[in-house]
């Protein structure tokens, strides 16, 4: 597996999200806000909705935090109003593809952020479809497995209807057809021996493409900076990172 899924593997082991709590938490915050808005208010009536809110509940978010960015969104009140979900698509080194996903209360401010870091990286954005026909949309889960052992709680998922399963450690990443994604979800909750770390509809590249060394850690460091944008909800890319490239990148983090 490449791209967004590695990539949440290496955020994981470098504990990017404990850091910056604070950002995390904003973030969160308004895509439960938004999910409220465009749909039920009712978790198990919107799907959107209950990725978010089970996504806020595992990262220790406060219920009462919870509760207000739903109500927020439901009762369309002017914060939630503002919010608008905006797409980009840029070229990033070596060809790469991304797809830069934003819930923002300031499009310029958002627009502006983006097109610097992804300059200052080599890279330039894009026109609409110029990234996106490469990608689908899928369900992708980050399972943690306790006291198990991950080759066979893969053999679990594999039954349960998973087009690709990655195994990091005691971590593994899941892509379930979008379609398949709601029941899987609940399948998966079900399993003994394992924790969902998180789960969330990604944009998964149909072709990949290998940088070499250089190249992967500028995208890497591309990929971190972009995620540090608080206008930035998701990342995903179609590059395709050595494994040593990657350990190297988190032992340069700290």
């Amino acid at each position: 597996m490449s791209g967004h899924s590695k990539w949440s593997t290496i955020k994981h082991k470098k504990g990017a999200a404990d850091a910056k709590r604070g950002q995390l938490f904003t973030k969160l915050t308004r895509e439960i806000t938004v999910a409220a808005r465009e749909g039920s208010d009712d978790p198990d009536m919107n799907f959107r909705l209950r990725l978010a809110i089970d996504n806020a509940k595992s990262q220790n978010m406060p219920k009462d935090t919870i509760e207000r960015a739903v109500a927020k969104g439901a009762g369309k009140g002017a914060d939630g109003n503002a919010l608008e979900e905006l797409t980009y698509e840029a070229y990033g080194p070596g060809g790469t593809g991304f797809i830069i996903q934003t819930l923002t209360d300031n499009r310029n401010r958002a627009a502006s952020g983006i097109r610097s870091k992804v300059t200052r990286s080599g890279g330039n954005l894009a026109s609409n479809g110029a990234v996106s026909w490469n990608f689908e949309q899928k369900g992708l889960v980050t399972l943690e497995v306790e006291g198990a052992d991950p080759e066979e709680v893969a053999l679990e998922v594999m039954d349960i209807g998973a087009e690709d399963v990655d195994i990091e450690e005691d971590l593994i990443s899941i892509t379930f057809p979008f379609n398949e994604f709601a029941r899987a979800k609940t399948e998966l909750e079900a399993l003994s021996d394992v924790r969902v770390e998180n789960a969330e509809l990604a944009m998964v590249p149909n072709s990949t493409v290998t940088l070499e060394k250089s190249q992967a850690l500028q995208t890497l460091r591309l990929l971190d900076e972009l995620e540090e944008l608080d206008d930035v909800s998701k990342v995903f890319t179609n590059a395709d990172f050595p494994e040593e490239v990657l350990e190297e990148f988190l032992a340069q983090q700290g």
